[in-house]
C-alpha cells in the first residue's frame, strides 16, 4: 500500500502540496528494541505507522520509563518532529516494541504543509488533542490508582491488544511501562498469581482471571 493510501487527509491536500509530500517521504523499518527518536535532540520526522507498535515514554534523570502512549498501524507520531513544535519541553523517546515499518515525513516539509493547509493544521491539532488526552490519563492513574490497580489495568489492555491471555512479558519490561521498580513488579504478580488471577513462568504472565482483574483494576 502507497503513501497515499495511508495519510489520513490525502484527499484534502492540493495537487501541488500532494506532489511535494510524495517527493519527500520515504519507507524505513525499525527492528524490535530499536529506539527510533531519542529526546529533544533528535529530530528525524513524522512517523507514519504501516504496520508494527512504537511505544512512546518519558525518562526521569535516575534513568526510570514510563509509556505515555502506544501507537499502532495508521497512527501518526508527531513528536518525532519535536524541532516543528516550539512549545513541546518534555523530552520524549520512541521505541520499536515490534518489528515496524513506517513513512517517514521530514519536518521541514510537513512544517510548511501546516503554514500552508488548514486541513493538515486542524488534522494536526486533532492528533495534539488526542495525545494529551492520553497524557492526561496517564497523569490520573498516577496520582488516584495505586500500583496493584494500574498493574492490573496494564495486564488487562495487554491481553487486548496482542488478542491472548498469555503475555511474553518480563517484569522489567513491565516495570519500564509503570514507572516503578522491578522488585514493585515482581512483588505484585506474586500476590496476583497466589490469589489466582495469573500465572507465572519465566518471561510469561498468564492471565487467569479476567473478571477478578476487571474487578481490581
Amino acid at each position: 500500500m502507497d503513501f497515499s493510501e495511508r495519510f489520513p487527509i490525502w484527499g484534502k491536500l492540493t495537487p501541488s502540496e500532494q506532489k511535494m509530500l510524495l517527493a519527500s517521504v520515504s519507507l524505513r523499518t525499525a527492528s524490535k528494541g530499536t529506539v527510533v527518536h531519542k529526546g529533544n535532540l533528535d529530530c528525524s520526522g513524522l512517523l507514519l505507522l504501516t504496520s508494527g507498535q512504537l511505544r512512546a515514554y518519558i525518562l526521569s534523570d535516575e534513568g526510570r520509563e514510563i509509556t505515555v502512549y502506544r501507537l499502532f498501524e495508521h497512527d501518526l507520531c508527531l513528536f518525532s518532529a519535536s524541532c516543528i513544535m516550539r512549545s513541546i519541553q518534555f523530552e520524549l523517546f520512541i521505541e520499536a516494541e515490534k518489528d515496524t515499518e513506517f513513512w517517514l515525513i521530514p519536518p521541514d516539509i510537513y512544517h510548511r504543509l501546516m503554514e500552508g493547509s488548514v486541513a493538515v493544521a486542524n488534522y494536526t491539532n486533532e492528533i495534539m488533542a488526542s495525545r494529551f488526552s492520553e497524557v492526561m490519563w496517564l497523569m490520573e492513574q498516577i496520582m488516584w490508582k495505586s500500583m496493584d490497580k494500574r498493574l492490573a489495568d496494564f495486564l488487562l489492555q495487554e491481553s487486548s491488544i496482542e488478542g491472548t491471555a498469555r503475555l511474553q512479558l518480563t517484569h522489567e519490561t513491565i516495570a519500564n511501562h509503570l514507572g516503578t521498580h522491578r522488585e514493585v513488579v515482581t512483588r505484585l504478580l506474586r500476590y496476583l498469581q497466589n490469589e489466582g488471577l495469573v500465572t507465572l513462568s519465566r518471561g510469561v504472565v498468564e492471565l487467569k482471571d479476567e473478571k477478578a482483574l476487571q474487578r481490581l483494576s
